[in-house]
């Protein structure tokens, strides 16, 4: 009798573990079942807030459920990515994020709320787009060597904007004054956007900015392109060379990337990298981007959490010698 019953309990034991096997599957290939929030950690009008939206309407049609675009801004990126770090490990809420909040902020931002490393976990990369040195056309300069020459002259008086203290355009532009041994005046906005509309205004000198939504405004003239960022260049600015043709050591290029809460289930992060890489690789998706200069870039997990960690030295590196200190 004792034999029977054990025998009967461990036939019921694996068969709640074969259907559980089953449940798991199954619940990842029904998800969503309810709206999506896809956090955003800027404000609105600035180029991850258009891919977001361009990715969110692509997907709510897919999965029958609303993607809601949810801008968390400020802290560098970080709010909205805490958003996320803190959020139900169930992927329904997930970060369209850049570097700043990922791989710069760790290094940046003393009391920063998450983990990047333990906190989120890698969907896919979706986007590349390296930033593009822009000046005033009133600034005399068509080249970074001829930017060296004036900025040497002109010690201190440059402006140049960011989208706030720490950004990529900030360490960029950090980098690119140490290698060039040269001194300009640092204006932090709160965007990427409002920094943006100060330099076509003429308020600002000069500017890093994403390749991404910079093309119809080098091309009507209302700022001059003199450099990429990224030693690859751009295929949309074959005309404009990478700042490393001038400061050999100088390479920085630009992702957009999807994160989740750490702990997602894997089944789910597998659904996410596949329906999102079908709506970015859509062919209406590749050429509106391409036309603006960014690459669609699948990498799956392991590919963005290559990126994560090999920028993560890089940035800190950067933050240390200039002394940036978050405000």
């Amino acid at each position: 009798m004792k034999l029977g019953t054990w025998n009967i309990q461990a036939t019921i034991a694996t068969m709640l573990l074969t259907a559980l096997c089953q449940i798991l599957p199954v619940a990842a290939q029904s998800f969503p079942v309810k709206p999506v929030r896809f956090v955003v950690p800027y404000p609105p009008g600035g180029p991850l807030d258009e891919v977001a939206r361009s990715v969110g309407q692509k997907l709510s049609p897919v999965w029958g459920q609303q993607v809601l675009v949810d801008n968390r801004s400020g802290a560098g990126g970080s709010i909205g990515a805490d958003v996320v770090a803190k959020s139900p490990p169930d992927g329904y809420t997930m970060v369209l994020a850049n570097s700043g909040p990922v791989t710069i902020n760790v290094s940046l931002r003393r009391d920063l709320p998450y983990d990047p490393l333990k906190d989120l976990a890698p969907v896919t990369q979706i986007i590349g787009a390296p930033m593009v040195l822009v000046v005033h056309p009133s600034l005399p300069v068509r080249s970074v060597k001829e930017l060296i020459a004036l900025a040497r002259a002109n010690p201190g008086k440059l402006n140049y904007a960011s989208a706030g203290v720490g950004n990529l355009q900030h360490l960029g532009m950090e980098h690119l004054q140490a290698l060039a041994k040269i001194k300009m005046n640092h204006v932090p906005y709160k965007g990427a956007a409002p920094a943006f509309i100060d330099t076509l205004s003429g308020r600002i000198d000069l500017q890093f900015a994403n390749i991404v939504g910079v093309l119809p405004h080098v091309a009507n003239k209302r700022v001059r392109a003199i450099a990429i960022s990224a030693a690859r260049g751009s295929a949309v600015l074959p005309d404009v060379p990478g700042v490393g043709a001038t400061l050999p050591q100088f390479d920085l290029d630009g992702w957009m990337g999807i994160f989740v809460r750490a702990g997602t289930p894997p089944e789910v992060i597998a659904k996410l990298q596949r329906d999102l890489a079908a709506a970015v690789q859509s062919a209406d998706f590749r050429e509106r981007f391409a036309k603006l200069g960014a690459d669609v870039v699948v990498g799956g997990p392991e590919g963005l959490a290559k990126i994560v960690r090999e920028e993560i030295p890089l940035y800190a590196g950067i933050i240390k010698s200039a002394k940036i200190v978050a405000e």
